[in-house]
């Protein structure tokens, strides 16, 4: 039995891995790819998507009102068209997205169609690969499962646009009955509560999908399902900057498969400073809610607030989690957008208290960041201000809120996958400065 004293590594933790933060100023480094003006390095050209938020003016940094653009669409339109013609839309932005162009209505149908019969897993793929090994997180087994999915492909290494496209749609189609197989192993294994599974049935489209094989009566309303369609068109895709989009381009500049690729995308998202910032929204807007006694006066709400500002209060980070975004100055237009739909669902329910809420701490939170850091910065709510309650109002658990995310933006990575792989032929390489002085070599027995 080993007698090794294991704190010894735990120590060295800290200690071989902090580095003076002189460093970064001395040679220049742009921490996390970022300009000191907050704006992000240039990396690369896309002809997918276009997040605007702002516009630099002779060299300086000036806020704007945010636009997305899809393929050349924006998004505002693609929503409208599909909110005014009473039909699902995001569907049609997957076909945008994959193929550069909008379908005609046979294409969008015959697509819609081919989505519908590639969601069903691969025979015994539940069994072995989601219900014997239980997952607390949905976005792990969501990797794990990308992952799994490659000892099904007959030649999963094989580089060709019919395969890269074949696998696209694959796991486009197959990602929300994995998110829905795992989460209901999740409850019978962690919660002990029961797991129902319903049959897939073809033809319905990705939000009707979601709600048949999540609800246990299966019932849900075509408003709710177009709802849920907005939210899947809203986190689509957003640019090749984002964490786990330019994880997807990594990875595919190393030549690795598109499974591996995916797996570490899901791996990104996860995180709590990408995808999973939406668990911090809600935990925080749950504080709020259980320490402000009267939620419509807005000076109890702003010195609760301030708490929060001054680390008083909530997680101790002192930030207001949904508001501020790193692209985004004026306005985020999902957020926008969102909302509107929000206010709409919650008027006259049980929501709209909740709802104006939320809209008072998103008013005062860019007054009261100003009041307290004084440092001029430009700040509005960002999607995840409002992602959370729509989800709420629609049943859905919270265990879920981070993989819908994957599920929606699985297209936009696959997107930006295919223009790398034609595109990129670089493998992805920047450079690290070694700031590590060179030590004599001690010999085994002089060490202490």
């Amino acid at each position: 039995m080993s007698n090794f004293n294991i704190d010894s590594l735990y120590n060295s933790f800290s200690e071989s891995n902090v580095i003076n933060p002189k460093y970064f100023e001395k040679y220049g480094v742009k921490r996390g790819l970022r300009n000191p003006d907050g704006t992000g390095v240039m990396a690369g050209v896309t002809n997918i998507c276009n997040v605007h938020g702002y516009v630099v003016n002779e060299g300086e940094k000036q806020p704007c009102e945010g636009e997305l653009i899809f393929r050349g669409y924006n998004i505002r339109e693609l929503i409208g068209k599909a909110v005014a013609e009473d039909r699902f839309g995001y569907e049609e932005i997957v076909y945008l997205l994959l193929s550069g162009k909008l379908p005609t209505k046979t294409e969008l149908a015959d697509f819609s169609m081919l989505l519908s019969d590639n969601r069903a897993l691969p025979n015994y793929f539940f069994e072995d690969m989601i219900l014997k090994a239980p997952s607390k997180n949905i976005m792990n087994k969501l990797a794990r499962s990308t992952l799994a999915l490659y000892s099904y492909d007959d030649d999963p290494e094989e580089v060709s646009a019919k395969h890269e496209i074949d696998t696209a749609i694959s796991l486009i189609a197959k990602m929300p009955v994995i998110m829905v197989s795992a989460y209901q192993v999740k409850r019978r294994y962690y919660y002990g509560e029961s797991m129902i599974m319903h049959p897939l049935i073809s033809g319905q489209s990705a939000a009707e999908n979601i709600l048949s094989i999540l609800r246990p009566d299966r019932a849900f309303t075509r408003n709710e399902a177009k709802l849920l369609d907005l939210m899947l068109m809203l986190h689509a895709e957003h640019g090749g900057g984002n964490n786990s989009t330019f994880t997807t381009r990594v990875l595919t500049s190393s030549g690795t498969d598109p499974y591996s690729t995916y797996a570490a995308a899901i791996g990104s998202l996860k995180g709590p400073r990408h995808g999973g910032a939406n668990h911090k929204v809600i935990e925080m807007q749950k504080c709020v809610k259980e320490n402000v006694q009267n939620w419509e006066d807005e000076g109890e709400v702003a010195d609760f607030l301030r708490k929060i500002l001054r680390r008083e209060a909530g997680d101790g980070s002192g930030l207001i989690y949904g508001m501020g975004h790193a692209v985004y100055t004026l306005s985020d237009p999902r957020a926008v957008i969102l909302k509107e739909y929000a206010r709409s669902m919650a008027e006259g329910t049980e929501y709209e208290k909740e709802f104006h809420l939320l809209e008072s701490i998103e008013r005062l939170t860019p007054e009261l960041f100003e009041e307290e850091k004084g440092n001029g910065k430009v700040m509005c709510a960002n999607i995840d201000m409002y992602s959370g309650f729509v989800y709420t109002m629609l049943g859905i658990p919270e265990d879920l809120f981070t993989p819908l995310f994957a599920v929606s933006r699985m297209a936009g990575w696959c997107a930006h996958r295919f223009e790398e792989i034609c595109t990129g032929r670089r493998i992805i390489r920047p450079a690290y400065k070694s700031v590590l002085k060179e030590k004599e070599y001690i010999p085994l027995d002089e060490r202490e």
